[in-house]
């Protein structure tokens, strides 16, 4: 308790009792642990490191992901075929013209593999594509 007589003796003993506040801090610590992982966007890939970056720019692109095995993914949503890939691209542009896409390829993918699916998104329309790379710590 916060507060209990203390030794019969007629004084009020005052001790904070810090068990509520550990535990608040213990419930906190794990809904960040669980919920962090959950806010990376598109899926996770190895990026290639970079020499040079340019500066983010301060619109939401959509993440556009390709993954070793070569499956394409829309944020979260795997496209297993060009037409439907192509087909989510437009919806995207229609609903949102002028639109900037993230291109997020594992490093392990060879430059034809990449250019494949940059060509998908420019017949789709797609006129803002960057590409995802690794910065590295000295810039």
């Amino acid at each position: 308790m916060g507060m209990s007589a203390g030794g019969g003796r007629g004084r009020i003993k005052s001790d904070i009792n810090v068990t509520p506040l550990v535990d608040v801090v213990l419930v906190l610590l794990i809904i960040f642990m669980v919920v962090t992982p959950m806010m990376e966007r598109g899926k996770d890939v190895e990026l290639p490191k970079a020499t040079q970056v340019e500066p983010e720019k301060q619109d939401d692109p959509l993440v556009l992901s390709v993954m070793p095995d070569r499956k394409v993914f829309v944020e979260a949503e795997a496209y297993p075929d060009d037409a439907a890939f192509q087909a989510r691209l437009q919806e995207e542009l229609r609903a949102k013209p002028g639109r900037r896409f993230l291109l997020k390829a594992d490093q392990s993918l060879s430059c034809g593999d990449i250019r494949r699916v940059a060509k998908l998104a420019r017949v789709a329309g797609v006129e803002k594509l960057s590409f995802g790379v690794e910065t590295p710590e000295s810039l």
